[in-house]
């Protein structure tokens, strides 16, 4: 019975399963990626930016030719939506030709808060293709520093004196 060899020269080819089945799979999700539509907002996931300010998180999300009234926002506890469908048709009339295309593609889009944003502490606008979101923080998820001034004397007695070690 011959064992297999951990190391091999140059002159020794063997056949490794578990390689050709992982060059396998990444040919077929080369493939399959390559067969995806470009990453736009018809894929799914809209491109979104946070930030975070003292008082507020900044949410900006990239919707290029998607209408006002086919995005939809909300609030579920702490996660924060961005949902919709985008539209699009267009026709072509030259010589001969009549072209018309249509595409339609759905979105949504997902973010946990660290907090539960209070009534009213979201809001949205909408301009030239991005959407703008600002969420207020609630008061008691505001981190504040407070800075404790430090005296130059002794610190005064409380009437009790301390325990001598026996």
């Amino acid at each position: 019975m011959n064992l297999p060899r951990l190391w091999t020269t140059g002159q020794e080819v063997t056949w490794d399963p578990l390689r050709a089945l992982r060059r396998e799979m990444e040919n077929a999700l080369r493939a399959f990626d390559q067969s995806l539509p470009a990453a736009d907002i018809g894929a799914g996931v809209p491109a979104i930016n946070v930030a975070e300010t003292k008082d507020a998180f900044e949410v900006t999300a990239e919707l290029p030719g998607v209408d006002e009234k086919d995005i939809r926002v909300s609030l579920d506890d702490n996660q924060l939506v961005i949902s919709g469908e985008k539209k699009a048709e267009s026709t072509k009339d030259e010589k001969d030709w009549h072209v018309e295309e249509r595409s339609y593609g759905s979105f949504y889009r997902s973010i946990s808060l660290p907090f539960e944003p209070e009534e009213g502490a979201v809001e949205a606008h909408f301009d030239k293709g991005v959407l703008h979101l600002a969420i207020k923080k609630p008061a008691k998820g505001i981190k504040t520093t407070k800075t404790i001034n430090i005296k130059t004397s002794a610190p005064p007695t409380t009437g009790t004196e301390p325990r001598k070690a026996a």
